[in-house]
């Protein structure tokens, strides 16, 4: 009990570090970005994010709904992606953590931000300052587009999260084979009994 304890402290921790950087990396970036382009392609790079946040939140929640044994058959055959779709499986609870509080929330809060940077460039745009009612109206109209594609979005994606995990974990599993092999970056655990339990 007090081992299974000790391990969830670790991984809530190791998840909000991971969180902090990224957060703060995607923030920096976006920003960054944002303020050397026009209010048009700040809004494509809203839209980017928010396609991110919600493709994430699809994968996570396809992790908890798949079935592992459609993967094994090909795992035997040395199926490219299929004992990273198992392993995917087997640690869903990590996985779907990751995909859907981590990137997922990320998402969210950098594409709040980014709203915000493109409000302001459109209020500056027609001479508008800070604090104007264009500014405020802006704000809402842009946020609520962004609110009502995010949640739209992500109700769509569970849909087919749930109604087609197998194939949106097996194209997971290829992605991070490639990942694995090709970059040498480790992704998925493989270093406890039940993983290795993967023929």
């Amino acid at each position: 009990m007090k081992s299974q304890i000790k391990r969830s402290l670790k991984f809530s921790l190791t998840i909000a570090v991971i969180t902090f950087v990224l957060a703060a990396i995607f923030t920096i970036v976006s920003s960054s970005i944002l303020s050397g382009v026009v209010w048009i392609v700040g809004l494509l790079i809203v839209l980017v994010i928010v396609i991110i946040g919600v493709l994430f939140d699809m994968l996570g929640i396809a992790s908890t709904a798949a079935n592992e044994q459609p993967f094994h058959a090909m795992a035997a055959e040395k199926v490219p992606g299929a004992k990273e779709a198992v392993l995917i499986i087997r640690n869903a609870d990590k996985f779907a953590s990751f995909c859907n509080d981590v990137i997922g929330d990320i998402s969210g809060i950098v594409s709040g931000t980014a709203t915000a940077i493109v409000v302001l460039q459109i209020a500056d745009l027609v001479g508008e300052g800070e604090g104007s009612t264009l500014q405020i109206v802006l704000s809402v109209v842009l946020t609520s587009i962004v609110a009502a594609i995010t949640v739209g979005g992500k109700a769509i994606g569970k849909y087919f999260a749930i109604n087609a995990s197998t194939t949106i974990i097996f194209f997971a599993g290829k992605v991070i084979a490639v990942v694995e092999n090709k970059l040498k970056i480790n992704v998925l655990p493989k270093n406890n009994k039940k993983n290795n339990k993967i023929k």
